[in-house]
């Protein structure tokens, strides 16, 4: 269960709908059992997570076997609640393997990543901004994940400082967000640009795209930490993760 379950739970109480007996078993059943984890050998697998923050905990595939990956999802799923479980950064036998145990994965083969389960009705929308097509495993990522943890995601693609029109063109696509995730590698400008452009949150995500002197997206890191735009954030190197989920919670918050 996550925090908006409990929360209708509790009201269904409160208005006479749901009786105090059934109302704890559902908790007893639920985040009430055991010591809020899952032992399963090899990992201990956070139930309570969505309890705590609203989200649930999410698998991180790389460095993981196919069939630790299959476990970790079954008793994700094994849950319940109404969101889905979300694996990232698979390989290619790992995504093979969810893909046929899990037919109707929704799954996006660029982010290397997929979600077992309904997606959840979208709140707030999160634009995900890509300097080049280079870039686009970790904008695919994060524009995975953002929609997996509750947002409406649209993209922008190839809107590099080299041609800074491009970017100008999208202004409105920029403007009509709640969030923006700015995805850059090489010299890493984009996102200052675009946080001169709008009064939009941003996130910035340095990709470890670009020639020798972009040491692996450190170039791009340290250019967008010494952003003179305000208002944008940044991400680690490459984590489209860690800026899909930022960017929906702050899209999703207006409602929360």
């Amino acid at each position: 269960m996550d925090r908006a379950e409990v929360h209708a739970l509790l009201e269904a109480v409160r208005s006479g709908t749901t009786g105090v007996d059934t109302a704890l078993a559902t908790l007893a059943a639920g985040p009430l059992t055991g010591n809020g984890y899952a032992d399963l050998g090899f990992a201990r697998l956070d139930t309570h997570r969505a309890l705590r923050t609203g989200d649930p905990e999410v698998v991180y595939g790389a460095g993981k076997t196919p069939e630790q990956v299959l476990t970790l999802l079954h008793a994700l799923a094994a849950q319940g609640g109404t969101r889905p479980a979300l694996v990232t950064r698979l390989s290619d036998p790992g995504l093979a393997a969810v893909v046929a145990a899990f037919p109707t994965a929704h799954r996006d083969a660029a982010a290397r990543a997929a979600a077992i389960g309904d997606l959840p009705a979208p709140v707030g929308t999160v634009c995900v901004v890509a300097a080049g097509t280079s870039d686009d495993a970790v904008a695919a990522e994060a524009a995975f994940t953002a929609r997996v943890f509750g947002a409406d995601v649209t993209r922008v693609t190839d809107v590099g400082v080299a041609g800074i029109h491009r970017l100008l063109a999208a202004r409105p696509a920029l403007e009509g967000a709640d969030c923006l995730v700015v995805v850059a590698g090489m010299d890493g400008a984009l996102p200052s640009a675009v946080g001169g452009l709008v009064g939009v949150p941003v996130v910035a995500v340095p990709t470890s795209v670009g020639y020798g002197s972009a040491f692996g997206g450190l170039a791009a890191l340290l250019a967008m930490l010494n952003s003179c735009a305000p208002g944008v954030v940044v991400s680690n190197i490459d984590n489209g993760f860690g800026a899909g989920v930022f960017a929906a919670r702050v899209a999703r918050r207006p409602a929360a």
